[in-house]
C-alpha cells in the first residue's frame, strides 16, 4: 500500500527541548523553522495530518495519550488511537527533529507492518491494529520507542544517506 490508502501522519512535536536549549520545532533551517520542514514533507505522503503535543496553525493538534508529557510513546499511542477511531489503516510518524525527511516513506518502509528506520526509528509506520498493544505498554510504563519496536519485532529499514537528528543547535549548521 502507498498514499491513498488510509494512512495518518502524525509530526512529534511535544518535547522540551532540554539539550537544544530552546523550542526546537521553532528553530530556522534554510529559512523554515523544523516544524514547517517536518509538516511540509509528510503532508503529500499521507491522507490526514495531526500534530501531537503542540499547536501549529493549520494542522490538528492531538494530546499525548494518557496524559501530556510522557514523550513519543503518549504520542504514537494517541495518533494511533485517532487512526482507529477515524478508520486509518496505519499512522506514519516522524519527529520534528529529523532533517531531511525522503518525500517516500510509505515506499521505503511499507505499510503492511510495523517498520522504522534503523537510527531514526521514530520514522515508522505503525498499523492501527497495534493501538491495543501500544496502550498497555504505555500503561505498564513504556515510554522507550525502540524498546516497543524490538518487542513486536519491527523491520528496521535503512536510515536515508544524510538523515539525521537535531539535538543541538550546532547540529543544524553541521547539516548545512
Amino acid at each position: 500500500m502507498t498514499r491513498g490508502a488510509g494512512i495518518l501522519g502524525a509530526i512529534i512535536a511535544g518535547g522540551k527541548a532540554q539539550r537544544f536549549g530552546s523550542d526546537k520545532a521553532l528553530a530556522l533551517f534554510d529559512g523554515k523553522t523544523l516544524i514547517d520542514h517536518a509538516i511540509d514533507a509528510l503532508r503529500p505522503q499521507v491522507d490526514a495530518l495531526v500534530l501531537c503535543g503542540r499547536d501549529h496553525a493549520g494542522v490538528e493538534r492531538i494530546d499525548d495519550r494518557p496524559e501530556p508529557g510522557i514523550g513519543p510513546m503518549g504520542a504514537i499511542n494517541a495518533a494511533l488511537h485517532r487512526a482507529v477511531e477515524q478508520g486509518f489503516h496505519g499512522v506514519l510518524s516522524v519527529p520534528v527533529d529529523v532533517l531531511p525527511l525522503p518525500d517516500d516513506l510509505c515506499e521505503r518502509l511499507g505499510t503492511d507492518r510495523l517498520a522504522c528506520f534503523d537510527q531514526q526509528f521514530l520514522v515508522a509506520f505503525w498499523p492501527a491494529r497495534l493501538a491495543g498493544e501500544v496502550e498497555r505498554f504505555v500503561a505498564e510504563g513504556g515510554l522507550k520507542p525502540a524498546r516497543l519496536l524490538d518487542m513486536l519485532g519491527a523491520a528496521r529499514v535503512p536510515d536515508p544517506i544524510g538523515i539525521a537528528n537535531v539535538n543541538r543547535p550546532g547540529d543544524l549548521e553541521r547539516l548545512r
